[in-house]
């Protein structure tokens, strides 16, 4: 009977042990800890009076919805969406999905002086909805401070060109983050609110009883729950009329209670 070699059995199953840990350290949830592990150390480096929360999980009526950072100070509260990205970044406020655009030159196999360009294309969802969504879910948590803004950030950690981005907030780049938070200069709250505010965001967290499968089942739950209820011609945020406008990238939907809620969605 035929037996392979012990090394060479050896040697295969080193290769398919290094092609796990390749896909396993390339998956989109390892390069998001790695993008949110270098946001953190950049948050670290903020002055004594702004405190930083790290993977806030905040209960809602729909199951739970995860927060990359939240920095709290004085001068208001940070809601930060972090994404790890490289290449070209295409979209705006209002598309569903952004596009990322990656090329890549390649020399042909036979003509080392020749070269063409690959061209891959990848989805995401869009990060300014997403951070919209945390900054509303943390104003319900802190509905006793009315006048403190909470400003949703999305940051990017990658090498991405967000030159073909298009939005009214705070799209940017790692380095660009502790300054665009530091800008904000009015005072809002004493140091003693200040303090309540950390305390009520940190009570409010339940990360250590939800585990990430209980979150993501919950985020399916809450998408079909949405996706239902625009269907139906309803805002998902205020309970609105959903109505056709026309707008500088075509045609789309907005909330009627417009402009105390900027829900919008391309049908």
């Amino acid at each position: 009977m035929f037996s392979l070699p012990p090394s060479f059995i050896v040697c295969l199953l080193l290769i398919v042990t290094a092609s796990v840990i390749w896909k396993y350290l390339h998956s989109a949830e390892i390069k998001g800890k790695r993008g949110e592990a270098l946001v953190n150390k950049e948050l670290q480096q903020l002055p004594n009076d702004y405190t930083v929360l790290y993977d806030v999980v905040l209960p809602t009526d729909k199951g739970t919805t995860q927060i990359d950072h939240i920095v709290i100070a004085k001068y208001g509260v940070f809601v930060i969406e972090t994404k790890n990205y490289r290449g070209d970044i295409y979209g705006n406020d209002s598309r569903k999905e952004w596009t990322q655009v990656i090329v890549t030159p390649v020399t042909y196999q036979r003509k080392w002086y020749k070269t063409y360009t690959y061209v891959t294309k990848n989805k995401m969802y869009n990060p300014v909805k997403q951070s919209l969504g945390h900054m509303f879910r943390v104003k319900e948590w802190l509905k006793a401070y009315p006048h403190l803004p909470v400003v949703p950030i999305v940051v990017f950690v990658g090498e991405a060109d967000l030159s073909h981005v298009e939005s009214t907030h705070a799209v940017l780049a790692l380095h660009e983050l502790r300054t665009t938070i530091t800008n904000y200069k009015t005072i809002y709250l004493s140091d003693e609110d200040t303090a309540k505010v950390v305390t009520i965001l940190q009570a409010a967290n339940v990360r250590e009883s939800v585990s990430n499968t209980e979150h993501v089942a919950h985020i399916k739950i809450a998408k079909r729950q949405t996706a239902a209820t625009i269907k139906a011609g309803i805002c998902p945020r205020c309970g609105g009329t959903l109505i056709k406008r026309s707008g500088k990238y075509g045609t789309f939907y907005g909330c009627s209670n417009y402009p105390k809620c900027r829900f919008t969605i391309n049908k």
